[in-house]
């Protein structure tokens, strides 16, 4: 009998992890020497696949990793039994004496954490990494940066901390330049003032992410970078220093064609018949529906590649199957390739568009592709 992994693919993700190692060298390329690169790697590479994706990472020369949650953190070690990772989520209470085991760097955002990390370090009588977070504006994790001193002090007291980095995150990076600057200053006035003997020498010092580098100091304390989308060649603007990077998309979305067939005008197409046939149509039934990952939200709005044209969905995206209007593209045939994103011929779906015909972002797109489509890696190691 076959296993499954040796059916034909009805849907998958192809993930070209040269083009992600080209993407990392050129992003570096494009910044000041000094500067360190932390690869963000959270909910499962962006869904692209943590193994693969941080060993290529790896190899491409990532300074540290940042992930969302300690499970990722361990899963990562098995990757990397000496790469420094960060932790960017807040650890719950009942976690904190887990973080020692798997040697990462935590995010503390007020006295209370670092105390509770403290006693955790010191119980497994190991020395912990800590990034101390200043919430510039996003409103989220970080102690207030008007409020500083009290949790640096607490990390400076600690018997078992290390204060490995200082970082903020930018809320409007992409679309607010001028509140960027304004969380930039807040984050530069509190390392001035609130922790005015921090050995900025060997601490990542961290602020940036991928539209942030449109903003990006040359000068000043800043030696780090974090890095999600851009890596996975997504630009999350056009202005800038990001012309410099040559990002290539690592990530397409490809389908089938399960079947075709003839139906007369007027037919209503899928469930409430969403779509009334103006004409006598050819339509394909693809083998891919919302529990794949495309949205529902696509329905009657979205198009596929399929031999090189754009074929427009017809009708609502069901579970398991979505349907297309192939009426001027008569030599289509059952198992022929679709393409939802990425390019097929001198055609192409970017990322952006798709996201945009479900009322969402990339990050969103990236992480709703379900387990049930395998990921093809291209060109890997030795490859």
């Amino acid at each position: 009998m076959s296993t499954p992994s040796s059916l034909p693919h009805r849907c998958w993700a192809e993930i070209d992890l040269a083009a992600l190692e080209r993407n990392l060298r050129s992003i570096r390329a494009s910044l000041p020497r000094h500067m360190r690169y932390v690869a963000v790697v959270k909910a499962d590479a962006y869904g692209h696949g943590l193994p693969q994706i941080a060993a290529r990472l790896m190899h491409a020369g990532a300074d540290l990793f940042a992930v969302a949650n300690l499970a990722e953190a361990a899963a990562l070690r098995e990757i990397g039994p000496d790469w420094p990772i960060l932790l960017l989520g807040a650890l719950l209470p009942d976690e904190a004496r887990f973080a020692p085991d798997y040697d990462v760097a935590v995010t503390v955002s007020s006295v209370e954490e670092v105390e509770r990390l403290d006693r955790a370090a010191a119980a497994a009588r190991r020395q912990l990494d800590v990034h101390l977070k200043i919430d510039t504006g996003m409103g989220r994790l970080g102690v207030w940066h008007e409020e500083v001193a009290p949790v640096y002090l607490a990390i400076r007291h600690a018997a078992y901390l290390r204060l490995a980095g200082v970082f903020t995150h930018f809320s409007s990076s992409d679309d607010n330049a001028a509140f960027t600057a304004e969380q930039r200053r807040r984050f530069l006035h509190a390392l001035d003032f609130q922790c005015p003997d921090l050995d900025r020498e060997s601490l990542f010092i961290h602020a940036d992410n991928s539209a942030g580098l449109d903003t990006i100091e040359q000068a000043g304390p800043f030696n780090a970078v974090r890095i999600g989308l851009l890596q996975f060649g997504i630009l999350p603007s056009t202005a800038s220093l990001l012309s410099e990077v040559h990002a290539e998309p690592v990530f397409s979305f490809r389908t089938r064609v399960g079947l075709v067939k003839n139906l007369p005008v007027g037919t209503g197409i899928s469930y409430g018949g969403t779509h009334i046939l103006k004409r006598n149509s050819r339509i394909a039934v693809l083998t891919c529906g919302y529990g794949d990952g495309i949205p529902r939200s696509a329905s009657n709005r979205g198009e596929v590649l399929v031999r090189g044209q754009r074929c427009p969905i017809l009708g609502r995206v069901t579970m398991d199957q979505t349907i297309v209007d192939v009426t001027d593209l008569p030599a289509v045939a059952a198992g022929d390739e679709a393409v939802l994103v990425g390019r097929q011929g001198t055609a192409d779906i970017p990322l952006a568009e798709f996201s945009r015909w479900a009322d969402t972002i990339p990050w969103e797109t990236l992480c709703s592709v379900t387990k049930r489509v395998p990921r093809i890696y291209r060109t890997p190691l030795g490859g």
